[in-house]
């Protein structure tokens, strides 16, 4: 059986490897993933990872702020929050580096939906 090379990772518009960005743009969670919704224009491979990465942990912060108002549960809500944050975070950042176009639960379809339409 004959081996097939590897295809080479696709460049951005930034000159960087589609694969590498992607996964930038989970690096700080959403605030990387604005920078890369700001600046990369082409991919939609980047595009999409980094509205996934805001979507993401823009809502998982504002739930773990309105959790954090109720006594008790509150608190052990807003820590299992910031756990599913971190293993989300982990997963983006893997998925988006071996090339793979990997849809969190609920938001990876809103970032497919919406990455078509902020175009800045």
């Amino acid at each position: 059986m004959e081996e097939i090379p590897p295809s080479e990772p696709k460049k951005t518009s930034l000159g960087m490897d589609e694969n590498i960005e992607g996964l930038l743009a989970y690096l700080i969670g959403a605030l990387t993933g604005i920078i890369f919704l700001l600046l990369e224009k082409e991919s939609d491979f980047v595009r999409f990872h980094a509205m996934q990465s805001t979507i993401t942990f823009i809502s998982i912060w504002v739930l773990q702020m309105v959790f954090r108002f109720i006594p008790f549960i509150g608190g052990l809500i807003s820590w299992l929050l910031g756990l599913l944050g971190f293993v989300l975070w982990i997963v983006g950042m893997v998925k988006a580096y071996q090339g793979e176009r990997y849809k969190f639960p609920f938001f990876g379809d809103l970032a497919e939906q919406w990455v078509g339409k902020v175009n800045v």
